[in-house]
């Protein structure tokens, strides 16, 4: 029966008010006094309100798909291994694979041509040894036989931590946004793979690379590129490579693109937090090392550190956000090269409703950052049919 199944919340949710009923019915037999009846209240009730608040977190769980799986929730999910092909150490390895394919939520979904197509896929990392499971959307050009040589795009959409990669289609629903704005021509065709900001079982490693620990930043900045380039289509250069992602994945875009201007272009950051942060979920993420914290802190950069080649997008709200005054006070401090704009709500908060209204706004910004290579012969960027 899966985590997320509709079944194991039928189940539970008989359970409990199964459960909740037996407290109506027994508590009268229970309530003499003496040890036994005492134990047996305090029974009755732990295993109702247990019961409740188990169906309450996996219906919960259900909706923002913070876990997919049991050994997801329980840590079992393993260290993904890279196998190379028979040509040799020196070949490059199969680095994408594909498990299969999804229509988009848009009209025409069940046409590439049309719509364009999602496909489910597992990435490795030939320099981390690290992987992840990814959603890769190709646009309705990258089927279309005039697009044939075109080279696109690529933005990387992180969601935030614990989270799913599948969050980003199910509650900020980016295929779908992505698919109007490329057929409305508000932004140019583009390949985006949506991924979480790291898939370290039970820790929050915030994109970085842990002295002795998993090297999360080099598998976004290094291996990532290299496995979608040698499976997909895409543009060259930094300018063809951009970044989106919310809350963590929102830090985790602008520090990648921060820490990587020589291939990472652009970058937006929804509701992000600028500073380095350390918890039980992150753990120690620095080796104990003030100067390697202060690498990772964002605010620090920019008053430390010459500002790199890059622009950044930093989403908030006037109302309701956290990380409005931290916002505005990275714009102000951003000098040239740094291009930093802001985009900003009257009202909203740390959530999807808020992420899914500015993400239109957010994509076509993005496609203005980006440049793809455009062969002589190829047919211009239209809306498809």
């Amino acid at each position: 029966m899966g985590l997320t199944s509709l079944k194991l919340i039928t189940l539970l949710a008989a359970v409990a008010v199964a459960s909740t009923a037996a407290v109506v019915v027994f508590w009268p037999k229970l309530s003499r006094q003496g040890v036994v009846p005492v134990l047996g209240r305090i029974g009755i009730l732990v295993t109702s309100q247990a019961l409740l608040l188990a169906l309450l977190a996996v219906v919960g769980n259900r909706y923002f798909v913070f876990y997919t799986t049991w050994d997801d929730l329980l840590g079992r999910n393993g260290k993904p291994v890279a196998h190379f092909g028979p040509g040799g150490p020196g070949d490059i390895p199969k680095l994408v694979k594909q498990n299969g394919v999804e229509k988009v939520d848009a009209p025409g979904g069940g046409e590439p041509q049309v719509a364009g197509q999602i496909e489910q896929v597992d990435v490795v990392g030939r320099r981390s040894g690290l992987g992840s499971p990814a959603l890769v959307y190709l646009p309705p050009q990258y089927f279309q036989p005039q697009f044939k040589d075109r080279r696109f795009p690529v933005v990387i959409a992180l969601t935030g931590y614990p989270g799913n990669e599948r969050n980003l289609i199910t509650r900020l629903e980016l295929p779908k946004t992505a698919a109007a704005e490329i057929s409305a021509g508000r932004i140019q065709p583009t390949i985006f793979v949506m991924m979480r900001p790291g898939n370290i079982p039970g820790r929050d490693t915030e994109c970085t690379d842990i002295p002795g620990g998993p090297q999360v930043g080099v598998f976004f900045s290094q291996d990532l590129p290299e496995a979608i380039g040698t499976t997909y289509r895409i543009a060259p250069g930094p300018r063809g490579w951009g970044m989106l992602g919310d809350s963590t994945g929102g830090y985790c875009a602008a520090k990648l693109a921060m820490l990587n201007s020589d291939r990472i272009g652009a970058a937006v950051a929804m509701s992000a937090d600028y500073g380095a942060p350390s918890d039980g979920d992150t753990g120690d993420l620095y080796g104990d090392s003030k100067a390697y914290r202060n690498q990772n802190d964002l605010m620090w950069r920019l008053k430390n550190m010459p500002p790199p080649p890059v622009s950044l997008l930093l989403t908030s709200s006037e109302s309701g956000e956290p990380n409005l005054p931290d916002t505005k006070e990275f714009q102000r401090l951003a000098k040239a090269p740094l291009k930093v704009d802001t985009l900003l709500l009257p009202t909203g908060g740390h959530n999807f409703k808020t992420w899914q209204a500015l993400l239109p706004d957010s994509l076509r910004w993005l496609s203005k950052q980006q440049a793809t290579d455009q062969p002589k012969q190829s047919a211009p960027v239209a809306a498809s049919p």
